[in-house]
């Protein structure tokens, strides 16, 4: 095997670039039930290969370092800025992008600092009345912390968001719902 061989790749510009061809090409109705698996594959997939980071790292593959690297390569991609020729379509990507700040935030804290102590149903909670508090960066800490339990394996109740405003908060526990998957089930979603 040689060194390139050697070098696993979580992610690239490539797979990304797939998932926003297909968007383009794919009649997007918010409602209807196969646009929005499309989108939600799409954010899955990217929690996938953070779930992957993770995992390589806790089997020793790879040091820290290289997880933190890994970690902000996915989101150096994920979260660049996407020109569509639809307003809309790239309002859903924007709304997906979103939804993944988290992942990426509390992944990277896990690796460095690892589990926050507390409770995933507590911090969700605390970032909502933060979030109701318009003190963004507050929620988003909460939510980030809530992240580095579920990634230890606490489970979050999806059905939080269901008693939560819409808003950033829930859009972001929507993307630990992501993570969690990806974390119990962590299977490749098929680009086509």
């Amino acid at each position: 095997m040689t060194e390139d061989e050697s070098v696993e790749t979580f992610y690239s510009e490539e797979r990304w670039q797939n998932w926003l061809d297909r968007v383009a090409e794919e009649e997007l109705d918010p409602e209807n039930e196969d646009a929005a698996r499309l989108l939600l594959n799409l954010q899955d997939d990217a929690a996938i290969a953070v779930a992957k980071v993770l995992a390589a790292l806790e089997e020793d593959r790879i040091d820290e370092e290289r997880a933190v690297e890994e970690i902000r390569s996915v989101s150096d991609i994920v979260l660049a800025e996407v020109a569509l020729d639809d307003e809309d379509k790239e309002m859903l990507i924007d709304g997906v992008q979103t939804s993944l700040v988290p992942v990426f935030y509390a992944a990277e804290e896990y690796v460095v600092g690892g589990v926050v102590d507390g409770d995933v149903t507590e911090f969700v909670r605390a970032a909502a009345d933060a979030e109701a508090e318009e003190d963004l960066d507050a929620a988003l800490g909460y939510v980030v912390q809530a992240g580095t339990r579920v990634i230890d394996g606490e489970r979050l109740d999806i059905e939080l968001v269901e008693e939560m405003e819409y808003g950033l908060v829930s859009e972001w526990v929507n993307g630990l719902d992501s993570l969690q998957s990806a974390i119990e089930d962590p299977e490749v979603v098929e680009e086509d």
